[in-house]
This record gives structure tokens, C-alpha cells and sequence, in this order.
């Protein structure tokens, strides 16, 4: 094969401002997003070790970055109370009903049921933690804004999320930005 033949056939390069990022738990954040990555993969090297040098050898496991995405902050913290009611709902702070609260009435997916538990003493069915988790979609654009690859991120839930500083010596109006970091169990790309 000569490389005339291995050539590429499309010239275009890829955009940092061609994107959409999409979750269903966060509609208000989905439509201020400003950035979001897309998380590099590593794998984990195993080891053969010898009486002089360590062999590297291929490894089986895969470690995923985090997604993170930024957003512009809507004036009456909407955007910003989504997640921050998101991560009090799954971790609870104050008390259990936070979570029970935000089971039925933040939470966008649906529930689903799963088996009683077989645990000595224990009588209740396990809570489904389903509706912990949401699936979220990078959508990769063309430079005419049409969608050509998707990511798909499954059992995403937030890790972190940043601070908003307000500050009297701002000399300009810059609006608040905040950022979110995922966590999530594992994404694929898919050509569209």
C-alpha cells in the first residue's frame, strides 16, 4: 500500500465550538453549556517482573477520565440549584427525606424495582438507584452544525461542583460560570 492511497479524503478539521452536550436531569444546564471534554482513556500497564528490568506488558483494564462541563450561571441560580439538589438528593446532608425528596420530585428518570432483599432482618425492598444516575450525550457537529458523532456517557452522576465567587471590584460585567465534574460508568462513541 503506498501512501498516495492512505491519504485522508476529508480535510476538515475539528472545531472546539461545534459541539452540544444533552442530559435529561439538567435542561438548564444543558442549554448554558459553554465547554465540555471529552475524557481520555488509559490503560492500566500490568507488570512481569524480572531480576533486572520490570517488563511492561499490555494491560486489561481501562481508567476513564472525569467529564467535566462549564456553564454560564442564569441569574436566578437554576441552572446551578439542578445539580447542587442533585448531589444533596444522592448524598443527604441533613437528613434522610432529602433524599426521599429528591427521588419523587427532582429526579427526571424513571424508577424501576428490583428484587427483595435477602438480608437477614431486613423486610423493604432495596431502594432502586436508578434514579440516582442519568444517561448524558456529547454530540460532536460538523462545521456546518450537523451532528456527525455522538458520545454516550451511561450512569453519569455529578462528582463536584465548583464554587461561584461574587466579587464588588469587578471593574466589567463577567458573568458566573461554574463547573461540574462527572463521574459515570462508561461512555462509547458513536458515528452518526
Amino acid at each position: 500500500m503506498s501512501s498516495i492511497t492512505r491519504q485522508p479524503t476529508q480535510l476538515d478539521y475539528a472545531s472546539p465550538t461545534q459541539f452540544k452536550f444533552g442530559i435529561a436531569q439538567l435542561p438548564k444546564v444543558e442549554f448554558f453549556t459553554t465547554a465540555a471534554n471529552l475524557p481520555g482513556i488509559t490503560m492500566v500497564d500490568a507488570v512481569f517482573p524480572t531480576p533486572f528490568k520490570d517488563i511492561p506488558m499490555m494491560g486489561e483494564k481501562l481508567t476513564y477520565e472525569n467529564l467535566e462541563i462549564t456553564f454560564i450561571v442564569d441569574e436566578f441560580l437554576e441552572n446551578y440549584k439542578e445539580l447542587h439538589n442533585w448531589m444533596v438528593g444522592i448524598a443527604f446532608p441533613k437528613s434522610r427525606a432529602q433524599f426521599a425528596d429528591f427521588r419523587s420530585t427532582v429526579s427526571k428518570t424513571p424508577s424501576i424495582t428490583q428484587g427483595t432483599s435477602r438480608d437477614i432482618g431486613d423486610v423493604q425492598p432495596p431502594t432502586p438507584v436508578r434514579p440516582m444516575f442519568g444517561d448524558a450525550t456529547l454530540t460532536i457537529l460538523t462545521n456546518k452544525n450537523n451532528p456527525i458523532v455522538e458520545v454516550r456517557f451511561q450512569d453519569v452522576y455529578p462528582a463536584s461542583l465548583s464554587s461561584l465567587t461574587y466579587d464588588q471590584n469587578a471593574t466589567d460585567v463577567t458573568y458566573l460560570t461554574a463547573s461540574v465534574t462527572f463521574d459515570y460508568k462508561i461512555y462509547e462513541i458513536v458515528t452518526l
